[in-house]
C-alpha cells in the first residue's frame, strides 16, 4: 500500500503492473528527453544571436522535425497497445468471484461454490484495532489464492462505482446492468488495499477493498470453513 508523502506508484504484485511500471518509466524518459530539448533550444535562442537565417527555410530541417515526432509516438503507441492487449487477455481462470457494488459497500459472491457470498463494509474509525489503517480495513477481506488467474466479474446494484486495486494494477468500472470482467494473479502473498475510484455519493470515500493473498493450501482451508 501507499506509505505517508509517496510520490510515485506503489509496488507491483502482479505481472501487469510490473509492465505499467516500465512503461511508465519508458515514456517518463521520452517526455524528459523532450523537455530538455525544448529547453535547450530556448536557452539557446534567449541567450545567441541567430546567424544562420537560411536555417528556418532548410527542406531537411522541416523534413526531420516532421518525421521525428512520428518515430517517438511509435515507440510510445506499440507498448501501450501490447499492454492493453495483456490487461484484456484471459488465460483459463482456475477462480471467478463476482464482485457487486452498492452504495455503500462491496458484495462478494465466488460462483465456483455453492454458498460462498458476503457483504464488506468498512470498520468506523471507533471499532479500529492497534495497527489497523483507517478508512482501509473492513470487516470481511476477500481472500484469493496467489499465483494463480483469477477472473473477476464487476457489476453495481445502483450507481456507478469503480473497483480498484493500484499495487495490482486493477480499475474497473461497476456498472449498473453491465457486467465487465478483470483478472488478477499476485505473484506474493499479502494484503493489498484499494478503494472505489468512482464519485458515487455522499459516502464514496468509505467503500474499501480488502485483498488477503494466501497459498492454495490456506485458501482452500478458509473456504471450508466459510460455505
Amino acid at each position: 500500500m501507499a506509505y505517508p508523502f509517496q510520490l510515485g506508484f506503489q509496488d507491483a504484485t502482479s505481472p501487469i503492473m510490473e509492465e505499467l511500471l516500465h512503461f511508465h518509466d519508458h515514456a517518463l524518459m521520452i517526455v524528459f528527453l523532450i523537455s530538455s530539448l525544448v529547453l535547450y533550444i530556448i536557452s539557446l535562442m534567449l541567450t545567441t544571436n541567430l546567424t544562420h537565417t537560411s536555417t528556418m527555410d532548410a527542406q531537411e530541417v522541416e523534413t526531420i522535425w516532421t518525421i521525428l515526432p512520428a518515430i517517438i509516438l511509435i515507440m510510445i503507441a506499440l507498448p501501450s497497445l501490447r499492454i492493453l492487449y495483456m490487461m484484456d487477455e484471459i488465460n483459463n481462470p482456475s477462480l471467478t468471484v463476482k464482485t457487486m457494488g452498492h452504495q455503500w459497500y462491496w458484495s462478494y459472491e465466488y460462483t465456483d461454490y455453492e454458498d460462498l457470498n458476503f457483504d464488506s463494509y468498512m470498520i468506523p474509525t471507533s471499532d479500529l484495532k492497534p495497527g489497523e489503517l483507517r478508512l482501509l480495513e473492513v470487516d470481511n477481506r476477500v481472500v484469493l489464492p496467489m499465483e494463480l488467474t483469477i477472473r473477476m466479474l464487476i457489476s453495481s446494484e445502483d450507481v456507478l462505482h469503480s473497483w480498484a486495486v493500484p499495487s495490482l494494477g486493477l480499475k474497473t468500472d461497476a456498472i449498473p446492468g453491465r457486467l465487465n470482467q478483470t483478472t488478477l494473479l499476485s505473484t506474493r502473498p499479502g494484503l493489498y488495499y484499494g478503494q472505489c475510484s468512482e464519485i458515487c455519493g455522499s459516502n464514496h470515500s468509505f467503500m474499501p477493498i480488502v485483498l488477503e493473498m494466501v497459498p492454495l493450501k490456506h485458501f482452500e482451508k478458509w473456504s471450508s470453513t466459510m460455505v
